[in-house]
């Protein structure tokens, strides 16, 4: 018996596969690649199970690589073309035997050829999905060469080597060192590179051998490429000199800017450094204005959420509260709520820390707790300025949160964050606080609680039927069965994903809900009477319509919507 009938036998055995579509199967397949295939795509079986049957059969390992970090070393081990020609991945190398995972164990050719190559006398095999293959490869290999090209070749250009970071080199050799055109150039690719990629922050990271760059795209921090251990002080240098920082303070973190010219655009870079064991880490916040164009559609409000917040954005005074953890977005759901809202006519301040984005017609003001400008402070000071809406950055203490609500109270448009797991979850937050309840109803407008999910990549996203039992356990009362998953492609880098939009709820007052909170009453009972009445929806209910849409993964949004 082959391997392939093998393979279909036991398929059989655990699913309903018709004879003739299995021998038809069998004899279209001229290799394991296109019998892989066309199992896939005929729904009689996934990746991951065929090679857990390759698994069982030949008793090779599986391993799962989202949960492997390969040592950059490993590009030692194994030529990059033949790695990406062969859909391997080398793991380790222990004596005379080379370790690497494939999702096809059956191409025996290839090992021999790899054997030859690298000059090793045994191939040991572990099992891994393709998809994750390639993702590895991409993290492993990409980028490193065109840093490499840059800082060699220097000819007679003299530099200095970094044994330990308490050895500095004085003031005069950092800058003239920093100032070497691979050092720029290699500074200008990492930054180049990120925007390419639309990361939204950059990490150069020091560790005893090496200094590493990372990018975060959509909301996922991936491994890029690093840099030799004794260029560390020269490309820190050029990071100071360009952020205009003090360059001879290492033991204290500082904060800088600095601004791109990138496609016809003018991109803002904050940039903030930390004093660490082995050197100096940054992390470089990439602040791109043009998304401040978007409209709250796409942001990621649905069509009755938005239909509400709109409502609540037309009222001529009180509070509005974006609720949700760190990094969940709200910042830019305020920026673009004032970016839609900004005309001539209208004094609009914001009180914020960080400023994280320039905004014409905008009077903004850095909160400084070290000279006495903290966020309650500053609103005071603003109140006497006769603005028409105002943007706190985020209510921190009781004091802020006492002076905004008061503010709403005397005819103030206000908008502001909180951190709270859900909408309602904020008017709980507010009296533990110590506002007073009659005060909380009669200003505050709507709230909303919302978190950023991946999108899935257009070009590469598949369709597939999600069983009700799988439904049932998760708790989702729905008819619909067809949802889409990620598969990974060239486009999105083989991660399935491309960009990220929030999922959100929505949830506004009315005299009904005002009379509930007075009455303190629990939060359960102020949501209930909302989803009945008012149009509120939990974030889950709006993850899964996008879901339903193709916009996302069930994955992605049970890892951010469920508690």
């Amino acid at each position: 018996m082959t391997v392939k009938e093998k393979i279909l036998n036991y398929i059989k055995k655990n699913k309903d596969i018709p004879q003739g579509k299995a021998r038809e199967i069998l004899e279209k397949s001229k290799d394991y690649g296109s019998f892989k295939r066309l199992l896939i795509e005929n729904n009689f079986t996934t990746e991951n199970e065929l090679l857990l049957i390759f698994s069982k059969e030949f008793k090779m390992p599986f391993l799962d690589l989202k949960k492997y970090k390969v040592p950059y070393k490993n590009q030692e081990l194994l030529p990059k073309e033949i790695a990406f020609k062969y859909k391997v991945l080398p793991l380790c190398k222990i004596g005379s035997v080379l370790t690497i995972t494939t999702a096809n164990p059956l191409d025996l050719m290839v090992y021999d050829d790899i054997k030859i190559i690298t000059g090793v006398q045994k191939v040991d095999l572990v099992l891994s999905s393709e998809t994750d293959i390639l993702k590895a490869l991409n993290t492993l290999y990409k980028s490193t060469e065109d840093v490499t090209q840059l800082l060699e070749g220097e000819g007679e250009e003299e530099s200095f080597e970094v044994s330990e970071v308490e050895e500095k080199e004085s003031l005069e050799s950092l800058i003239s060192e920093s100032s070497r055109p691979p050092i720029v150039r290699a500074i200008d690719l990492i930054v180049y590179n990120a925007l390419k990629k639309r990361a939204s922050d950059i990490h150069i990271e020091p560790y005893r051998e090496k200094l590493l760059i990372k990018y975060r795209i959509d909301g996922v921090l991936q491994e890029e490429f690093a840099f030799p251990k004794k260029e560390q002080e020269a490309v820190i240098a050029r990071l100071k000199i360009v952020s205009s920082l003090d360059i001879t303070e290492s033991r204290m973190p500082q904060d800088g800017r600095f601004k791109v010219k990138f496609e016809d655009r003018e991109i803002d870079f904050r940039v903030s450094s930390l004093p660490t064991h082995f050197g100096e880490k940054f992390v470089l916040r990439v602040l791109d204005k043009e998304k401040l164009s978007l409209g709250l559609t796409n942001l990621g409000f649905s069509q009755e959420p938005l239909k509400l917040f709109e409502e609540a954005v037309k009222a001529p005074f009180g509070i509005i509260l974006v609720t949700g953890p760190t990094g969940s977005g709200k910042s830019t759901t305020l920026y673009s709520i004032i970016n839609q809202i900004n005309t001539p006519d209208k004094n609009i301040v914001t009180i914020e820390d960080p400023i994280e984005y320039r905004m014409e017609g905008v009077t903004q003001i850095q909160v400084n707790p070290d000279i006495g400008l903290t966020f309650s402070d500053g609103l005071r000071a603003v109140l006497r300025q006769s603005p028409d809406i105002i943007m706190v950055g985020e209510i921190r203490d009781s004091e802020t949160a006492n002076i905004a609500i008061k503010a709403s109270l005397t005819g103030e448009f206000i908008l502001s964050t909180l951190h709270t797991n859900t909408a309602v979850g904020a008017i709980t937050r507010l009296v533990d606080m110590e506002i007073e309840p009659f005060l909380l109803a009669s200003s505050l407008i709507a709230t909303t609680a919302q978190r950023l999910v991946r999108k899935l990549c257009l070009k590469c996203r598949e369709k597939y039927h999600i069983e009700k039992s799988v439904l049932d356990n998760l708790k989702i009362d729905i008819k619909e069965r067809e949802f889409f998953r990620a598969k990974g492609c060239s486009y999105c880098n083989q991660t399935g994903y491309m960009g990220r939009i929030a999922v959100l709820e929505v949830f506004c007052l009315d005299d009904k809900i005002r009379e509930m909170i007075i009455e303190r009453r629990s939060e359960d009972e102020i949501a209930q009477y909302a989803y009945k009445n008012r149009g509120y929806r939990p974030l889950i209910d709006d993850g899964i319509h996008k879901c339903i849409e193709g916009m996302t993964s069930l994955e992605e949004v049970l890892r951010v919507a469920t508690e």
